[in-house]
């Protein structure tokens, strides 16, 4: 049954293992085919076979041939080729995140023969992977897309012998001393004299009901990673900003109509991107309106009430998915107390970019007061990379 080079992926809805075998694949931007077995009586029987009678899900086909049923994420990474463990358990310093603010850092101070380590719990290049077309990033005319952008980054850095794990997620910073270490999930320790935390941010959630049992299912917050199961169906795109109408003049190229709708009276989306929807058949907006709940039947979205703002007025819509672009929150969850935040959760810095923690200094969209923009992060990963090789010069 498998007739492409894809990864076949068969399995259910309702399948958690399903669910985050596929979110794996998204975030290390891994292309496969996603097939329904309660929707395919073929497919259905396939899995029987492979599993010698029993329905076990998720069952993953590559193309090589091999299959794996109800893999863990360390055994798809394992067949990925993606590298887990670092070759030493000491480096001059240890980067978390390999996003433009991380790998920019690594090029900076492996260029000058400083041992570096990044660590990345996802793909390569960070969010910027996901984006369709970087049109503003300097030196690049005619733009680039996200994943190219990514890879040249990564090849880049390993260029100058930049050590880079992936799918292995930072649990915990800490001070051992005169080092500044960081425990992986798999429990292993890595030392260094100092720590750059370029962790980046993440899509806000809308946090109304519904929403979590959805994610991954009918509620996404990634048009590039899913888009594509949408093919000739209706979504709604939440937010008002560039984001939500980037990412949903995307969805155009699979889905019928794209309905965004936002909360605020006005529009904040550029000119030029308003202009790029007000143009198209296929895309109508909604201002000043919230989503108060995702109505859930047999773990499927069965309606979206929306309300009015103005008049307080509920309706119910129903789209066949829903993307949400509302904001980003930093990844910080993993750092400790003696990091300072600001209210909103971002790292707060001093001039050096050193956080609160003496030896740990933070970079890119996870520090407070950053643009979140890929080309200011990628500046604030060199201007990091030279503050701690004065910080390296200093140390006893």
């Amino acid at each position: 049954m498998n007739n492409d080079d894809l990864i076949m992926v068969y399995g259910a809805t309702w399948c958690p293992d399903c669910t985050r075998a596929k979110q794996f694949f998204g975030e290390h931007r891994v292309q496969y085919r996603w097939v329904d077995i309660e929707q395919d009586s073929e497919a259905m029987t396939y899995v029987e076979e492979v599993n010698h009678g029993m329905r076990s899900i998720p069952t993953i086909i590559f193309p090589d041939g091999s299959i794996l049923v109800e893999p863990s994420n360390a055994q798809l990474a394992e067949k990925l080729g993606l590298q887990q463990h670092a070759q030493r358990r000491f480096y001059d310093i240890t980067i978390v995140g390999g996003g433009p603010t991380g790998l920019t850092a690594a090029i900076y101070t492996a260029r000058e023969g400083v041992d570096t380590l990044v660590i990345e719990k996802s793909a390569i290049g960070g969010q910027v992977g996901i984006t369709q077309t970087m049109d503003n990033f300097p030196g690049f005319d005619e733009g680039i897309s996200g994943a190219e952008f990514a890879r040249r980054l990564g090849n880049q850095a390993r260029r100058f012998g930049v050590e880079i794990l992936q799918a292995q997620a930072v649990k915990n910073i800490f001070k051992d001393g005169r080092y500044a270490c960081v425990t992986t999930s798999d429990g292993t320790s890595y030392a260094a004299r100092t720590v750059l935390v370029a962790t980046g941010s993440k899509y806000r959630k809308l946090e109304v009901p519904g929403e979590n049992e959805l994610i991954g299912i009918n509620v996404h917050f990634c048009a590039t990673c899913d888009g594509a199961f949408y093919k000739g169906k209706e979504v709604l795109v939440v937010g008002s900003g560039n984001s939500a109408f980037e990412e949903g003049l995307f969805l155009t190229k699979f889905a019928k109509q794209v309905t965004i709708v936002g909360n605020t009276p006005e529009v904040k989306a550029s000119k030029i991107l308003q202009e790029h929807v007000a143009a198209r058949s296929d895309m109508r907006v909604v201002t000043n309106h919230a989503i108060k709940e995702f109505r859930v039947k047999n773990r499927k979205l069965a309606g979206v009430v929306v309300e009015n703002r103005t008049t307080g007025k509920r309706e119910v819509s129903y789209p066949d998915g829903v993307f949400v672009f509302i904001g980003l929150a930093p990844n910080a969850s993993l750092l400790p107390a003696e990091i300072e935040r600001d209210k909103m959760g971002f790292v707060i810095t001093n001039e050096t970019l050193m956080t609160t923690l003496p030896g740990v200094f933070a970079a890119g969209d996870v520090r407070a007061g950053s643009t979140k923009q890929a080309a200011s992060a990628a500046g604030e990963g060199a201007t990091a990379a030279l503050m701690m090789r004065e910080y390296l010069k200093n140390l006893q």
